[in-house]
């Protein structure tokens, strides 16, 4: 009996061994049978009324950087009846599998931002291959334009786009950073807009500029941020260094270098818990980077006092106009929602209370020094 059983172990041994001996392996793919994708572009389409055009990236192998003058790029474009179509299409204009696994940036013509976004977002989330942490743009005056872009400062094995959003190269609060997942989340939100950096190049079409940004609303066209409501938001939102602001007051212009910025907030509520106030309070430390006159150390406290009416009447201008433009790029209504969980109306009441809300703006300037020289 016990030989018997040992008889039937082996020969179920030997069945699994032949059964992985006769695997094909096919699933497997070299790397020299693979093309990497290192960003997507996202135009309408000419051909279908509904559909979009899509260009891909694709980095070329080279033998060796100190070789190699400029990184190596290959450009293909479709246009299909939706994302996934048009990818697939793509696949059949090259000899090698597409590589998603390393694309990270998704750049989107402006135009498509109102309505097709939710359409698109969902084929890039879906994918298993597609990293959630990848960057999303906007992109003026096309995606294809944007991405066809190769400025003269970018290095071989390099990808501008990358070091543009990323925190290991250039640090900038007129940058704005937004992830894949962090898109998704605020667009399918309530009480919160997405803001993406909006990118753009000159009349020579050899250098990427992303200074300005788009607030996108799912009830109406996106809304155009300038440089400076650009700065406001990335710093104020996100502390962003770099802050640089021109005070002037009658004949005496400087400019200040913060480098902490922060800003909390309240909403007060009335008797019946609708909203009635945004009390905002900003702190900013930082020094005197420039200045049209001399300085002195002894009136900091009043280079402070000017300074702080300065930031606050420019962040009161800013909260004011995305009231106006019914937009909430700061979550506003979202905080006030989560405060609100017992009521069932509270989305509808929010909506009737936010572009009558007073804001009340209290900004606190802290420069430590007025630099090397007074």
């Amino acid at each position: 009996m016990r030989n018997a059983t040992i008889v039937v172990k082996v020969l179920i041994i030997a069945l699994l061994l032949g059964v992985v001996l006769l695997q094909t392996g096919c699933a497997f793919k070299d790397i020299d049978k693979r093309i990497f994708v290192v960003a997507v572009g996202i135009d309408p389409s000419d051909k279908f009324d509904e559909g979009f055009k899509v260009t891909l990236k694709i980095a070329l192998p080279f033998g060796s950087i100190k070789t190699s003058a400029k990184p190596s790029y290959a450009y293909i474009s479709e246009e299909g009846a939706s994302v996934g179509e048009a990818i697939r299409l793509l696949e059949t204009h090259v000899d090698k599998v597409l590589e998603l696994g390393h694309m990270k940036t998704i750049v989107i013509h402006e135009e498509l931002l109102a309505e097709h976004l939710q359409e698109f977002m969902d084929y890039f989330v879906r994918r298993a291959d597609i990293q959630l942490i990848a960057y999303v743009a906007a992109a003026r005056p096309s995606a294809e334009t944007i991405l066809k872009v190769e400025p003269s400062t970018e290095a071989p094995a390099s990808v501008a786009l990358f070091n543009l959003f990323g925190d290991s190269a250039i640090e900038s609060p007129f940058i704005v950073t937004t992830y894949l997942f962090q898109l998704r989340r605020d667009h399918l939100a309530k009480g919160i807009n997405s803001v993406l950096p909006l990118i753009e190049t000159n009349e020579n079409k050899d250098l990427l500029i992303v200074n300005n940004s788009v607030v996108i609303s799912r009830k109406k066209a996106p809304v155009i941020l300038s440089i400076v409501e650009t700065k406001y938001y990335d710093s104020l939102l996100k502390g962003s260094t770099g802050f640089t602001y021109q005070v002037e007051n009658d004949q005496l212009k400087v400019l200040l270098d913060i480098s902490k910025s922060k800003m909390s907030y309240k909403i007060i509520k009335s008797k019946n818990q609708t909203p009635k106030t945004i009390e905002i309070h900003i702190k900013m430390k930082g020094i005197i980077g420039e200045s049209n006159k001399k300085l002195y150390l002894s009136k900091l406290d009043e280079y402070n006092d000017m300074a702080s009416k300065e930031v606050q009447k420019k962040a009161y201008e800013f909260f004011k106009r995305m009231q106006e433009e019914s937009v909430d790029p700061f979550g506003f209504g979202l905080r006030y929602r989560s405060t609100q969980l017992h009521r069932s109306d509270v989305e509808k009441v929010w909506a009737n209370a936010y572009p009558t809300v007073e804001f009340k703006v209290t900004a606190d300037v802290n420069l430590q020094s007025t630099g090397t020289t007074e």
